[in-house]
């Protein structure tokens, strides 16, 4: 199975990334990104690449994917509405047309988040653009999952690229076993995160195709 993930560098998809060089199903991943990740791996290539909403340049790298873990994203806070638009909508339609074009049975996951509007009529910005994004994702031909995670545990030195999150999630770690316990609907970890994105590729185009942290544990468990 060939792979491509993008935002491998970030929390997410550093969990991600992890899950799919020890599965022995997968026998190529490629990530794109600005920099590199610094890391050896005999199943891993780096495909440098800075325009995220013009992927002709690198489309043979891409070329045979079976499945695409589409990571890459921004914080709401910091950024204005169009440059959060930009890379939480117009990045990834741009790999979806790329990656599924000729290519059905491309499996596409995309992070968005608890409280994603799939009405795109609420007043919250940056649930409106998720949801918007969801909803262009679920319409294109291909094998599209949203993925809604809660609160998500950091694990295996994964590391936010948002100082703002690291803060937080320095401060409250201590708190997860209890919040596991009162409310494990709400969250999951990065290791469930990558582990139940290989899950949905192997549905092979079954639902449930937005997952909650429930769904996402549960397929994290049995990947």
């Amino acid at each position: 199975m060939k792979v491509v993930v993008f935002g491998a560098s970030g929390m997410v998809g550093h969990g991600v990334l992890r899950a799919c060089l020890l599965d022995d199903e997968v026998t190529e991943v490629v990530t794109v990104g600005r920099s590199p990740l610094g890391i050896e791996h005999p199943k891993l290539r780096e495909v440098a690449h800075s325009d995220f909403t013009d992927l002709a340049p690198v489309a043979a790298e891409l070329a045979g994917a079976d499945a695409c873990f589409y990571c890459l994203g921004v914080s709401a806070s910091g950024h204005t509405a169009e440059v959060y638009r930009r890379v939480s909508y117009d990045f990834p339609l741009a790999a979806a047309r790329l990656l599924s074009a000729d290519n059905p049975e491309l499996t596409f996951t995309y992070v968005s988040g608890a409280g994603t509007d799939s009405t795109e009529q609420g007043r919250v910005a940056w649930a409106r653009v998720k949801g918007a994004t969801e909803n262009a994702l679920l319409a294109m031909d291909m094998r599209a999952y949203m993925f809604r995670p809660g609160w998500i545990r950091p694990m295996h030195g994964a590391v936010s690229r948002t100082r703002a999150y690291r803060l937080i999630y320095a401060l409250t770690s201590w708190l997860y076993p209890l919040a596991n316990r009162l409310a494990p609907d709400r969250l999951t970890t990065t290791e469930a995160l990558g582990r139940s994105m290989l899950g949905v590729v192997r549905l092979e185009g079954a639902g449930p195709h937005i997952l909650s942290p429930q769904d996402i544990n549960r397929l994290g468990a049995g990947a």
